[in-house]
């Protein structure tokens, strides 16, 4: 099984006849991923390799069906986009655009509880569950479908760790960007919850980084969690005060260090990984 996303996900891209957001409609076709439709106001009755282009969200789920979205747009036009997919009744949206502002995360964020729906970004390379769907900038190459979920801030260690799992012949059910930016659409703890749902998920991996308390937070989730929770926090020896990468990678005194995470993780019972190496490790001991 997967989280989220699966063969029956319908995608809309929003700002599909962009030069990204058409070449990544194509990468998500040629995977498998049901690209219904795309966005692109005063575009609407195109076609971008084959995908209708219409004026608005609204007339891609009446007419295509569309269920999830993927944004490629500036950033200052997140907020409407996000907005008008939510409002369309669209329950995931995924946002790879970074530096969205503070406040429009803020609303972003208030709008998706409104709706119950679930948003992935600013800053995510996306989600993809193996086999079956890939939404954003994700490279397939590293992932094979298998039996755990992954949830990261960061694009680049979540490859690293598909590697490592479909190396040793575990496998990812579901990998899941939770982005970069200093305000996220969904937490942790939030799609801990849904891997603990999911019967053929038998083991989470959770990616951390430097900056914010989204890790800390999860703390509270990671206690409740039946299945094993290995984690690794990526900037232990990043210095204070200074942005390493992510917009929201920056340790202001006290708060985000990579010690108050790894503490807060390790008393909700989760286990460390130093290395990649130590995941597969780790999963030997606790899945037997």
């Amino acid at each position: 099984m997967a989280i989220l996303i699966d063969k029956k996900t319908r995608l809309l891209v929003q700002g599909i006849t962009g030069s990204a957001g058409s070449f990544h409609a194509q990468r998500m076709l040629d995977y498998g991923t049901q690209v219904v439709a795309g966005t692109s106001p005063g575009k609407g009755g195109q076609k971008v390799d084959g995908i209708p282009v219409y004026d608005t969200v609204q007339e891609c789920v009446e007419k295509e069906g569309a269920n999830t979205s993927v944004l490629f747009v500036p950033a200052r036009f997140v907020l409407d986009s996000t907005l008008e997919a939510l409002s369309a009744g669209i329950k995931l949206v995924v946002i790879v655009p970074e530096h969205i502002p503070i406040h429009d995360m803020l609303r972003i964020r208030n709008a998706s509880k409104k709706h119950g729906a679930i948003v992935l970004g600013g800053n995510t390379a996306g989600i993809i569950s193996p086999g079956k769907c890939n939404v954003g900038i994700i490279p397939e190459l590293a992932f094979k479908e298998g039996r755990i979920g992954t949830v990261s801030r960061s694009g680049s260690i979540t490859y690293y760790v598909a590697d490592t799992l479909t190396s040793c012949g575990l496998g990812e059910s579901t990998c899941v960007g939770l982005g970069g930016d200093p305000i996220l659409g969904t937490t942790f703890g939030e799609i801990l919850e849904l891997f603990e749902k999911d019967a053929e998920t038998e083991g989470v991996v959770l990616v951390g980084e430097i900056g914010g308390v989204y890790e800390e937070m999860s703390a509270e989730t990671v206690k409740k969690m039946t299945k094993p929770v290995v984690f690794i926090i990526g900037g232990v020896f990043a210095p204070p005060g200074k942005r390493m990468g992510h917009a929201g990678a920056i340790i202001e005194g006290e708060m985000g260090t990579a010690e108050s995470k790894i503490k807060a993780l390790t008393q909700a019972g989760a286990i460390q990984a130093k290395t990649f190496l130590d995941i597969p490790r780790i999963f030997a001991e606790r899945l037997k």
